[in-house]
C-alpha cells in the first residue's frame, strides 16, 4: 500500500472533565498539522574522539507544534478564545481515521488568527504550543 487518506482526521479538544474527560472535535477543520517532535542533541565531542568526528547524546525533548485551518464560524470558533486567555494548557487530540489511533497532549493555544478575505470564506488558523510528553496510541 502506498499511502493512507488522511480524510477523517480530527483535533479533538478535552472539557476538562474529572474523572472522565469528554473530548469534541474542532468543527469544520481543513488541514491539521499534528506534534512536531523534536530532540537537542548535545555535542560531547572531546580531544579524545575517535578520528575527529563529532560525537552527541539525546539532549531535552519537545513536543513541539500543532497547528489546524478551519472554515471559520464565530458561533463555533470563538470559545477556543477562552483556550487563547488560559494560561494553563488543555488536552486536545489529533484522532487518525477509522481504527489508526490517536495522539494525545496537553497544549496551550498561543496563536488565533482569523481572515475574512473580500472575495472567499472566513477562515482561522491557530496554533498550539505542546507542553510535556505527547501520549501516542497505536491503532489496529
Amino acid at each position: 500500500m502506498a499511502g493512507l487518506d488522511a480524510f477523517g482526521t480530527q483535533l479533538q479538544r478535552g472539557d476538562g472533565g474529572t474523572p472522565t474527560e469528554s473530548f469534541t472535535a474542532i468543527a469544520n477543520a481543513t488541514n491539521i498539522t499534528p506534534p512536531a517532535l523534536e530532540r537537542e542533541t548535545l555535542d560531547v565531542t572531546s580531544h579524545g574522539s575517535p578520528d575527529q568526528w563529532r560525537e552527541y547524546i539525546g539532549g531535552l525533548k519537545d513536543g513541539g507544534e500543532v497547528s489546524i485551518d478551519i472554515n471559520y464560524d464565530p458561533r463555533l470558533h470563538d470559545v477556543l478564545v477562552a483556550d487563547f486567555d488560559d494560561p494553563n494548557p488543555r488536552n486536545y487530540k489529533v484522532v487518525w481515521p477509522g481504527t489508526l489511533g490517536s495522539w494525545s497532549f496537553a497544549a496551550i493555544l498561543k496563536g488565533f488568527e482569523p481572515e475574512a478575505p473580500h472575495d472567499d470564506k472566513l477562515a482561522a488558523s491557530l496554533t498550539f504550543q505542546v507542553s510535556g510528553k505527547p501520549t501516542l496510541t497505536p491503532g489496529s
